[in-house]
């Protein structure tokens, strides 16, 4: 029995991290009686370890609810529950792209964050009717009357008639529902056109191949029917179609309007991309759905296992992680100091985070991570471009015309007493201000910043200079040309290929010192004394000195002529002198894994 299009609303939950987003799903799961009571788990769209273990959402998820409202008619509602972290935003941007409304989740202590503003403007971009929720209004901290003006001020949506609710105990829940149905519209579609339908996401089952969530636009989508992909132009057959209750349910076809997932023996991720098109093969559709973009990976470092005998199970596990997310890419690289390992692409940070840490959780793998660099595009003598994604590979200076960083407009929402600070990290990072205002006793700052100084650790130490109040949301703008030369690590004269990285100009003094100090703590003494040196080519702007370990030689003389300690000594010389030569200096794990972390205060 299909749902007339009427009784159908489809609508996501965007929020900031840690405003109560997946607790509130649980608590919309429960009132409608999705689950039991007994299969009930907290943070039940959450079904990652890591997701749980964070309270973050890295993957979209969906759910169909049955919901009987006050006016006695039975509702289908259809809830995304998406990742709130800009390093997911085109993920994001497609779940907003398959549905009609949004419910904003404001949580009513803290108040509108800087992802929360981020993420309600891609709603208001795709046309959302928006229902602001107050979520925690159970705490004493909360100040309802204060958010609300907060929101009208800041996003400016009416906030008059927000619902206040508390997802924890279940307070106003009732009323989130009745919000869904009466406020945000129903979807539109046509029956008999050709079908249409969104690719919303996908991902691997080791049982089923890849499963693909999709929104149906126009037309149906039934089993065993011929699709096409249209920006890939593959061709699949439908073996399965259904929904999410949370568990999954297998039905015949899905109408306009309705969300759902299929399998069609589909391989690998990466030939399901997300925001393509489906249509049937004999009956397609003129034109795509706009809005797709291939999802290219911004930062970009190299993984190598800490014991070089494992590379083969890291290939193995990166293999695996490749089938589940086709934003991640990776290709092999070799390092003088490292050995053998791979360079890999992620979407951000977080993206990066969350992989290393699936890979040693899942497959117990010790690595080491090189120094995040982002892609650069160079523009080279005689006219050609290229794209640099490792420091390692720049070309000869003199080849190179001009070398464009990717630049991003940064939001940072911060109490006002941090202001200060939070404005002379911008600065030091070589940030312009775009703009600042007030909202209420927060201030909220926009920059230009380059990305390249943001990947290493801005975000830290942010979060440490506001004690952890101010927000940071970013979006990538353009490419600028930048004065950038690369900074090589020489130990005992030789280059240290993982320690390179590219640098502005008027940085790499500063960056350089702290690199070779931090070093030179790292590094035990050996037998011979051993230079450490920051280089720009041929010119060394940095150097410290590992001294050597000392032994008396003269010891076992006593008394008698110098001339024979003299001897004693002049060998001893000769002796450091070849060693010093021939000698291999070992460096530590841990003083690449630390080098790597620092940055010049």
């Amino acid at each position: 029995m299909t749902t007339p299009l009427s009784h159908i609303r489809n609508f996501s939950i965007v929020a900031h991290i840690d405003h109560g987003k997946s607790t509130l799903s649980d608590r919309l799961i429960q009132e409608t009686g999705a689950l039991t009571q007994r299969e009930m788990t907290e943070q039940v769209l959450d079904n990652m370890e890591i997701e749980r273990e964070r309270g973050i959402t890295i993957k979209a998820q969906t759910v169909r609810l049955h919901y009987k409202a006050d006016d006695g008619e039975e509702y289908v509602l259809n809830l995304m529950d998406t990742p709130g972290h800009v390093d997911f935003a085109y993920e994001v941007s497609r779940s907003l792209a398959a549905c009609e409304g949004s419910i904003l989740v404001v949580d009513a202590s803290q108040g509108v964050e800087a992802q929360t503003l981020a993420n309600v403007y891609q709603a208001i971009d795709n046309n959302h009717e928006i229902v602001p929720v107050l979520n925690k209004v159970d705490l004493p901290a909360a100040e309802p009357d204060r958010v609300r003006q907060q929101i009208e001020d800041v996003i400016g949506l009416d906030a008059s008639d927000a619902v206040l609710a508390s997802a924890k105990t279940g307070l106003g829940i009732h009323e989130v529902l009745e919000a869904v149905v009466k406020r945000l519209p129903p979807p539109k579609g046509d029956r008999d056109a050709p079908l249409k339908a969104l690719l919303v996401d996908a991902w691997y089952d080791p049982y089923l191949g890849v499963v693909v969530l999709v929104r149906v636009i126009d037309g149906v989508l039934r089993s065993g029917q011929r699709i096409r992909m249209m920006q890939q132009g593959s061709t699949h057959l439908v073996d399965r179609i259904g929904y999410f209750r949370p568990k999954r349910t297998e039905i015949e076809e899905l109408g306009p309007g309705e969300i759902g997932f299929i399998t069609a023996q589909i391989k690998e991720v990466a030939q399901a991309a997300v925001g393509d098109t489906i249509t049937d093969e004999r009956k397609p559709a003129t034109e795509a759905l706009p809005g797709f973009r291939d999802v290219q990976p911004v930062v970009f470092c190299g993984l190598f296992p800490v014991d070089a005998a494992e590379f083969e199970d890291l290939r193995a596990a990166i293999g695996r992680l490749r089938l589940n997310d086709a934003s991640f890419t990776y290709e092999m690289e070799t390092s003088a100091a490292l050995g053998f390992g791979f360079r890999c692409g992620f979407l951000g940070l977080l993206h990066l985070e969350i992989i290393q840490e699936r890979l040693s959780r899942e497959f117990d793998l010790d690595l080491i991570a090189t120094a995040p660099s982002v892609v650069y595009k160079i523009k080279l003598t005689d006219g050609s471009e290229m794209e640099l994604h490792n420091p390692a590979d720049l070309p000869d200076p003199v080849k190179i015309a001009s070398i464009s960083e990717p630049w991003i407009k940064a939001t940072i929402l911060t109490p006002d007493e941090y202001l200060g600070s939070v404005i002379k990290l911008c600065q030091d990072r070589r940030g312009s201000q775009r703009e600042l205002s007030y909202v209420g006793s927060r201030a909220l700052v926009v920059y230009d910043l380059p990305l390249n100084e943001v990947v290493f650790d801005f975000y830290d130490r942010l979060k440490s200079i506001s004690k952890g109040y101010a927000s940071f949301d970013y979006q990538i703008e353009e490419y600028r040309d930048g004065d950038l030369v690369k900074m090589s690590i020489l130990v005992n004269a030789e280059p240290v290929d993982a320690l390179s990285m590219l640098v502005h100009r008027d940085r790499a003094e500063a960056r350089g010192r702290g690199m070779v100090e931090k070093m030179k703590d790292l590094i035990s003494p050996h037998m011979f004394q051993i230079p450490i040196q920051a280089a720009i080519g041929g010119r060394i702007i940095a150097r410290e000195t590992v001294r050597a370990l000392r032994k008396d030689v003269t010891a076992k003389c006593y008394g008698g002529d110098m001339s024979r300690k003299r001897k004693l000594l002049d060998k001893q010389k000769a002796g450091k002198k070849r060693m010093r030569q021939f000698g291999k200096v070992e460096i530590p794990q841990e003083a690449f894994i630390a080098a790597l972390k620092m940055d010049a205060d």
